[in-house]
Parts: C-alpha cells; sequence; structure tokens
C-alpha cells in the first residue's frame, strides 16, 4: 500500500488512461490530481497544452477553469453573508433594483414579448441554487435566442451589442451586462425549476455591490491572497502567457479544432472587459487544490479561514425538493442527473447507486466548460481534480472514469 491507503499499482492506472485520451486525438494533454487529508497523493499529467507549437503539459499549466469559477463566487457571496450584510432570502431587486418587476415567458411562449409578471420575487437563494430563471445563450429554447440577438453574454470580450438596446458600445463591464439582462425576461418562474445559466454572474455583481469592491479586488483581496493563490486569475499576466494553455473546440470533422490560442487569448492582461463570476477564473491545479482544500476543512485552509464550518455545511447539501433529473434537468454536459442534487453553488450526489457513479453520499463539486472538474469527498476526506482544455465539456465520459479510477485506488479508510 502506498500513503494515505491508495494501491500504487491501481493509481498507476490513470496516466495510461489519460494517454489514451490524447493518442486517440481526443484532448491535447491531461492532468489528474488526487489528494486525502490533506496530502497529495498523485499528480501527472501527459499530452500538450499547446499542440501547434508543440509544447507540453505540465503540472503548472495555467488553464481556463470556466464554470468551476462559481464555486468560488459563491463562497465569495457567503463570505458577505457570514458579516450579516446579506441573506439567503435577500429579494434580489433590493440589490440590484434593475430587476424590479422582472417578467416571466409566458409558458409555451414562441416569441420573446410573450410574457407575464413574476409571481415568486426573486431572492439571491435563487441565484446560488440555479433556481431564478435565467438560462445560457448556447441552450436552446426561445430565451437563449433572444440573447444571443442580443449579444447578453459575460464573456471576457463580446461583440458590439444591438443598437436597439441600451448598452451599446462594446465596452461592457459586469454592471452593464446585468443590466442588459434585465431587458429580457425570465425562462420561468423563480423556485419552480433548476436550470443552468447565468445565475452566479449576476451573483457575481451582487458581490460586488454589497462589498463595495469590483469581484477581481474581491476575489483577489478576500480569497485568492489569503489562500495562496498566486496562479489564479481574470487575465494572465503577460509574465506567465508562456505556461497558459490553448483551448480547443471538438467538431464534427475536426476533434481538435484551435479555439483560444494561449498566446493571443482574450484572457491576456489588459484584454479582459467582464469579470465572470460564473466561468471567468484562469486557474492551476495546484492553486484549484488550495480552493478545494480549504472546502474540505470546512472553511479553512491552514491558518486561514474563509467560512465557518456550519456555512460551508448549509453550502454542500442538497438545496432543492429532489434530485436535479427531478427539478428539470435530466442530463448536462455527459453526466446524468439522477441522484445528484444541487447546494448554494455546487452539485451534490443524493445517491452514488442512482447516480451510477463512484463516490459518497454527500460528495460534491463542479466542472467547467473545457472538461475540467473537482469533487470533495468528505466521507473519504478525499478531493479529486481532472484538467484539461476542450469544448464542450460534454465531449466524452470522463467525468465519471476519473473517478471510477480514484476510488478503485482507495483501499482503506
Amino acid at each position: 500500500m502506498t500513503r494515505q491507503s491508495f494501491d500504487p499499482d491501481r493509481l498507476g492506472r490513470i496516466k495510461p488512461w489519460m494517454q489514451r485520451w490524447v493518442d486517440q486525438g481526443k484532448y491535447p494533454g491531461a492532468q489528474t490530481l488526487i489528494a486525502r487529508h490533506g496530502e497529495l497523493i498523485y499528480n501527472d499529467c501527459v499530452g500538450l497544452r499547446d499542440i501547434e507549437n508543440g509544447v507540453a503539459w505540465s503540472t503548472d499549466t495555467i488553464l481556463r477553469i470556466y464554470s468551476m469559477t462559481k464555486p468560488v463566487t459563491s463562497v465569495a457571496f457567503l463570505m458577505l453573508f457570514e458579516e450579516a450584510l446579506v441573506h439567503l432570502d435577500t429579494p434580489l431587486d433590493e440589490i440590484l433594483p434593475e430587476f424590479k418587476d422582472i417578467q416571466v415567458l409566458a409558458p409555451g411562449a414562441e416569441r420573446i414579448d410573450q410574457v407575464e409578471p413574476a409571481t415568486t420575487r426573486l431572492t439571491v437563494h435563487h441565484l446560488l441554487t440555479h433556481t431564478s430563471g435565467m438560462t445560457y445563450g448556447f441552450n436552446e429554447g426561445v430565451l437563449p435566442t433572444a440573447m444571443n440577438d442580443a449579444r447578453v453574454a459575460f464573456n471576457p470580450r463580446r461583440p458590439k451589442a444591438k443598437e436597439s438596446l441600451s448598452v451599446s458600445d462594446g465596452t461592457e463591464d459586469l454592471a452593464d451586462m446585468v443590466r442588459l439582462l434585465t431587458e429580457l425576461p425570465l425562462q420561468f418562474q423563480p423556485g419552480s425549476r433548476w436550470n443552468y445559466g447565468v445565475s452566479t454572474d449576476v451573483l457575481g455583481r451582487v458581490v460586488e455591490v454589497v462589498s463595495g469592491q469590483p469581484l477581481d479586488r474581491f476575489f483577489a483581496e478576500r480569497i485568492l491572497g489569503p489562500l495562496g493563490m498566486d496562479d489564479t486569475f481574470f487575465e494572465v499576466p503577460e509574465g506567465k502567457l508562456d505556461r497558459f494553455a490553448s483551448c480547443y473546440l471538438k467538431m464534427p470533422d475536426d476533434p481538435l479544432r484551435l479555439l483560444d490560442s494561449g498566446a493571443k487569448s482574450a484572457f491576456a492582461e489588459r484584454r479582459v472587459a467582464i469579470h465572470s463570476g460564473g466561468g471567468g477564473l484562469l486557474s492551476t491545479g495546484a492553486d484549484y487544490l488550495r480552493f478545494a482544500e480549504m472546502l474540505r476543512g470546512k472553511g479553512a485552509l491552514g491558518d486561514v479561514r474563509l467560512l465557518a464550518p456550519k456555512t460551508v455545511e448549509v453550502m454542500t447539501r442538497n438545496a432543492l425538493r429532489g434530485d436535479l433529473a427531478s427539478m428539470g434537468q435530466p442530463v448536462f454536459a455527459e453526466v446524468s442527473y439522477d441522484g445528484i442534487g444541487f447546494g448554494l453553488g455546487v452539485s451534490v450526489t443524493l445517491d452514488p447507486a442512482i447516480a451510477k457513479a463512484a463516490g459518497s453520499e454527500g460528495d460534491y463539486g463542479w466542472g467547467g466548460m473545457a472538461s475540467t472538474v473537482f469533487w470533495v469527498d468528505p466521507v473519504e476526506d478525499l478531493v479529486g481534480m481532472f484538467l484539461t482544455q476542450l469544448v464542450p465539456s460534454s465531449s466524452y465520459p470522463v467525468r465519471k472514469e476519473v473517478r471510477a479510477l480514484t476510488y478503485a485506488a482507495l483501499t482503506a479508510p
């Protein structure tokens, strides 16, 4: 046996598994990390972070974590919650008045102007749990189509918005984009369903207003700096661009089409216009592991405490009436949502057998659009992570496979 009761031969299966994906031309490169009881057990990588220039993936590669930003934004909000500056049931329009009198698409609407008043007042809890009625432009339906037409997207840089809407100079910040969002209705009545969308981007704006700080500064001063996450930011500093991975897009005719060059990325320093709390952070495996270890430590990493243990317990318990499948989202990415709940910014395993994935009841985490994923298992006192740079995350079933490999190597409590 190896340290913390892992079988070294079984851990040895992970690198060949990653290498197979790379050799098949399905991922540019990949990295897997496993920690238990606060000790790093496994951290290895294969392949390239820049195919065009032949640069190898290294364990200090900087990458787009996209929606793995969401738990960070949720922690930021919960820090303000602990200071009694805001509550989980605070009406959103008390913080962001532009949400007052928000409309909702009428059932069966075929046009964006077929709306009805909201019968439930939108709260910050709806944002944290993705039950707000907000959506993403890459989803299907009347509202996503309207979002794309209006250029409502929390990307680092984006095209000029339509002149018919209030913001049209193409230089929007987070506040401008949230105001633009409120010119469109919600997809459904708040609290009635779960739907993945821009809720956490709006939550990032809530953090700004309540704290009186821009989101990037709040992150840097209150979370990233104290945790020692020196390679995590919204913009890659010029001196670190050589470690920034390129990102690839899976297409029917090309499984690794270049989407965003690391050297010329929109995420490079001084190119980012909007700080997206829903998907804007860049990080490394080692850095994000520090954040995940803080959660595993019930809000603390070493001598640094961001949240109280009871707050982390609330954050990581299911906040829905059932699982995600019963709340209207049977599948997302390549993962079935039977047996999976959702807390305050993280998914929560309710029943591993129903979820059909190795793990424990109560383990929690989230993934990102470029096929990244992390989870924390309080039962086994374990953190796992898989990193690559391929959009979309639904391309291949790696999330369940990396869990299977991890738990197969775990031999004792």
